[in-house]
């Protein structure tokens, strides 16, 4: 009788088929890079604090364990709570479109093959069309 081969239960393997942490890591660099310098995304960049130190660190930690890599994120901060961290700022159409935008350029920048690329960009939108909540074009809600 022969053994039945062992099948990894990874229902998101797009953290392997990106590169892992590696390639997680120059993903955020590339993404805050785009953001930097496109004209486009000044209003979201105007939503980070100067010093995006501790911004890419956790962002590397989240879409590490988001594409289906290590569950650190979630042991050292909890559930994200996506929608409510980022509340009190001001996420309408265009700073989605901008997001994204920044995203797409940071895929290419890193070299992400074009299927997984449009299945990251697919499941992005879905987030950050969560993520609106307004219809102005504000980039900070008053407190």
């Amino acid at each position: 009788m022969s053994a039945l081969p062992i099948v990894a239960a990874n229902p998101n393997p797009h953290f392997q088929r990106l590169g892992g942490e590696a390639a997680v890591a120059r993903l955020v660099e590339a993404f805050y890079r785009a953001m930097d310098s496109r004209a486009d995304a000044r209003a979201i960049r105007a939503m980070h604090h100067a010093d995006l130190a501790q911004t890419k660190a956790v962002l590397r930690i989240y879409l590490a364990e988001w594409l289906g890599g290590p569950k650190r994120y979630s042991a050292e901060r909890g559930q994200p709570r996506l929608r409510r961290v980022h509340m009190p700022f001001a996420i309408d159409t265009n700073a989605r479109d901008a997001w994204l935008a920044c995203m797409r350029q940071a895929l290419d920048e890193i070299g992400a093959d074009a299927a997984l690329r449009d299945e990251l960009l697919a499941a992005f939108a879905k987030v950050a069309d969560h993520l609106k909540n307004t219809d102005t074009d504000s980039t900070h809600r008053s407190p």
